[in-house]
């Protein structure tokens, strides 16, 4: 990665030697752009010009406006082999401090836009800062996500290769449009957004260019063009094909701003007001999202396949099943948030086996629980109301859940349920669970789904008919620990919720002869139970994926892309 400055200037004589002056340190090339200033201000620049010998000086022989600035500056980043250039305004009002994070975020995302979440003081004009919520507003639609959480703050890290490509196919606004204009058409173009919060101040002496007629009307122009934009592109939005790739490469869907709104609707609301919010972004993420839709029906076909006189599956398998699906999923969502803030009574919840875990925990042995994701996990917070408050970690896939998990802590960070983010089941992860076991606290450990990390190491065990994979390594990570093992499933039925609990081996250690034997026994008694229940309850199945896709067929996908990449 290779990094430039770029500043444009317009008449900001006394903040921009102090900027450059506070930006001498970290030794970064930076090109400096003159936007037709008046003379005083371009003796000045031509001063820091010689001054700095890291400064290259760019002259606009008129004002063309801070989007021009700041477009000349990034191409001639780009032309010169930079591979990212940093945007900081000239004005002072950004905190330069940050500037270290804001690289290092660029590392760690190479191929996103890095931009600055303002953090406001005092200083902040009252009228700017609620007119920027009306921009907000208009960028959500226009990206039809949260994903832009500020689309108005000057201080970024472009991704030069992605920016210049936009730049050679579209005309974009050079005055105070351009900042929000390139933001939702790289978005459009497929650049992540992320956001790093920076504190922002208006000097006292500042000079503002914000020409209120003039740049309100190309905002308003500019947004109008957006979302005729955006409603072009809504079809192929709606009815994209998504490729064939494992499950735990598809990232979640709902940005943490957007999720957050939902979980702040609960608490403000309750359920009527989540549910008011929420049931149009199900049908949203119905309609846009044709891989789980088409994974739902195939699953809900092959259940009725399996067994035609299910009750719940007497009609043609069609898309009114699998929005019934969806909307399961979303109501769901509302009884994990009520798991966590501790609104679910033990009325609501039957609970009958709890018995076999009680005088296992009442003498401080702890136990693991192989689960699914069938019905509702976060219900074994049942078990720490039931079982005296024992301390229960469940193994959450990192990047799938991330900002729906970093919401529930949020909500309840007293929890006794303890989230645990893993990428996959390795040495590391059986050293800390084995220090939870022996603490006497429960595991809690989803059996059902392979990652891309256990393509090869899986055992193939019938599930509705079919072959479907099981991932090897809960079975072996629950033989390692050496401790009882129980299957538990959490289901909504006649409005109440069964926490199903079984008895499913004193250990899974054993002798090194043998053991494949054992995993397969282990792996066909575990699909075989995930069975019996997911018949019961199909519309509580939440894998919206080919839950039986062969793992050689996932294998070779990935490297025939990779062969298309390469050629």
């Amino acid at each position: 990665m290779s990094l430039a400055l770029v500043i444009p200037n317009y008449n900001h004589r006394v903040a921009i030697a102090q900027t450059l002056e506070a930006l001498a340190h970290l030794n970064l090339p930076c090109y400096l752009v003159n936007d037709g200033s008046d003379d005083k201000t371009c003796h000045l620049l031509l001063e820091l010009d010689a001054k700095y010998p890291w400064v290259t000086l760019i002259q606009h022989p008129f004002n063309r406006g801070k989007g021009a600035a700041v477009t000349t500056g990034l191409r001639a980043a780009y032309q010169d082999g930079f591979t990212h250039a940093l945007q900081v305004d000239a004005d002072g009002q950004h905190n330069l401090d940050d500037i270290p994070a804001m690289i290092a975020k660029s590392e760690q995302h190479p191929q996103a836009l890095i931009s600055g979440l303002p953090q406001y003081d005092e200083s902040v004009p009252k009228g700017r800062y609620y007119a920027r919520y009306l921009t907000h507003f208009w960028v959500w639609i226009e990206t039809l996500s949260f994903d832009i959480q500020d689309s108005m703050c000057g201080f970024r890290v472009y991704p030069l290769a992605a920016t210049e490509q936009l730049f050679l196919t579209e005309s974009l606004g050079e005055r105070m449009d351009f900042d929000i204009e390139i933001l939702v058409r790289l978005h459009w173009q497929g650049v992540e957004v992320l956001h790093l919060p920076t504190q922002v101040i208006y000097p006292e002496d500042g000079v503002s260019h914000f020409q209120g007629l003039w740049d309100n009307i190309r905002i308003s122009s500019m947004h109008t063009r957006l979302v005729f934009g955006m409603l072009k592109r809504l079809p192929q939005r709606v009815f994209k094909q998504k490729g064939n790739q494992h499950w735990s490469r598809i990232s979640e869907r709902g940005s943490y701003w957007g999720i957050k709104l939902l979980a702040a609707s609960y608490k403000l609301g309750g359920h009527w007001l989540c549910r008011a919010i929420m049931y149009p972004v199900i049908f949203y993420f119905f309609l846009t999202g044709r891989h789980a839709r088409e994974a739902s029906q195939a699953f809900l076909k092959q259940v009725k396949t399996f067994d035609p006189e299910h009750p719940q599956l007497q009609e043609e398998i069609s898309w009114r099943h699998s929005l019934k699906h969806f909307i399961a999923f979303g109501n769901a969502a509302l009884d994990r948030i009520d798991a966590w803030c501790d609104r679910i009574q033990l009325s609501q919840i039957e609970f009958p086996n709890r018995e076999l875990l009680a005088a296992q925990l009442e003498a401080g042995q702890g136990a693991v629980l192989l689960v699914s994701h069938l019905g509702n996990l976060e219900l074994c917070r049942a078990i720490c109301i039931n079982q005296k408050q024992v301390k229960v970690n469940v193994m959450v896939m990192t990047q799938n859940a991330e900002n729906f998990n970093r919401v529930l802590k949020q909500l309840n960070p007293d929890s006794s349920l303890n989230l645990i983010q893993v990428t996959e089941l390795g040495p590391t992860t059986s050293m800390l669970l084995q220090q939870k076991v022996e603490l006497g606290e429960l595991v809690v450990i989803a059996g059902d789904r392979t990652s891309t990390n256990t393509q090869g190491r899986v055992v193939y065990s019938p599930f509705m008919g079919k072959e479907a994979p099981f991932p090897q390594g809960p079975f072996i990570l629950a033989g390692l620990l050496d401790c009882p093992v129980y299957l538990m499933f959490c289901l909504r039925e006649q409005g109440v919720y069964h926490v199903h609990l079984e008895a499913f081996s004193n250990t899974l250690k054993g002798p090194r002869k043998g053991r494949m034997q054992r995993l397969e026994e282990a792996v066909h008694h575990y699909s075989a139970r995930l069975e019996y229940y997911a018949r019961r309850e199909p519309l509580q199945w939440f894998n919206f994926f080919d839950f039986w896709h062969k793992d050689s067929e996932i294998q070779r996908t990935k490297h025939q892309g990779e062969d298309r990449t390469d050629k």
